[in-house]
């Protein structure tokens, strides 16, 4: 006689019921260790951290936005009088700056400095964050760590950032109101 049921009941439910749930904690237990490897701070698991060590802020995973490119240099050190003298004039991304005039003022004092093995761009991007200030540097901060490669893509961004859009909109309008006058040649 075929049982009304679509599989035989099982008359031990519950030690069934309980040895799934020993399995599938087995399981996830394996796959965490797996995942967490003696990390953090000395080697200490997460199974051994208190709740106070995961919500301590830490330094962990914090780099420089800034890909610094490699070097031919053995000793490259930038002089702190460089640096002194680039934290005097840092941008600070107030609407009353100019960012093209703080880049120009940026290459010329890299101009004047010449290390061998070194090139000028690479200098550049060493001293760009010793140059900002205030929205500046949080704005550099913001980005992802590692995003600029090259001192064209860290201008392109900057000047995009911070451009006042007054100045943007400044500048479209004197375009486009562009006309020549009669004094004026073709050339």
């Amino acid at each position: 006689m075929r049982s009304p049921f679509l599989c035989e009941p099982n008359p031990e439910i519950e030690r069934t019921s309980r040895l799934r749930r020993k399995k599938q904690k087995l399981e996830e237990q394996r796959r965490k260790a797996r995942r967490t490897s003696p990390s953090m701070a000395g080697g200490v698991s997460d199974q051994k951290r208190t709740l106070r060590d995961f919500v301590t802020p830490g330094v962990q995973g914090t780099a420089s936005t800034i890909a610094h490119p490699n070097v031919e240099a053995n000793n490259l050190e930038l002089n702190p009088a460089l640096i002194s003298m680039m934290q005097q004039s840092q941008f600070r991304g107030t609407p009353l700056e100019d960012p093209n005039l703080h880049l120009s003022i940026l290459l010329e004092v890299c101009d004047t400095l010449k290390l061998n093995g070194v090139s000028t761009y690479a200098i550049l991007l060493w001293l760009f964050p010793f140059s900002l200030r205030d929205k500046g540097i949080t704005w550099l901060h913001s980005l992802s760590s590692g995003c600029i490669t090259t001192w064209d893509e860290l201008t392109r961004a900057f000047l995009a950032k911070l451009s006042p859009p007054s100045k943007t909109t400044s500048l479209r309008n004197q375009i486009s109101k562009l006309t020549q006058s009669d004094d004026m040649t073709l050339y």
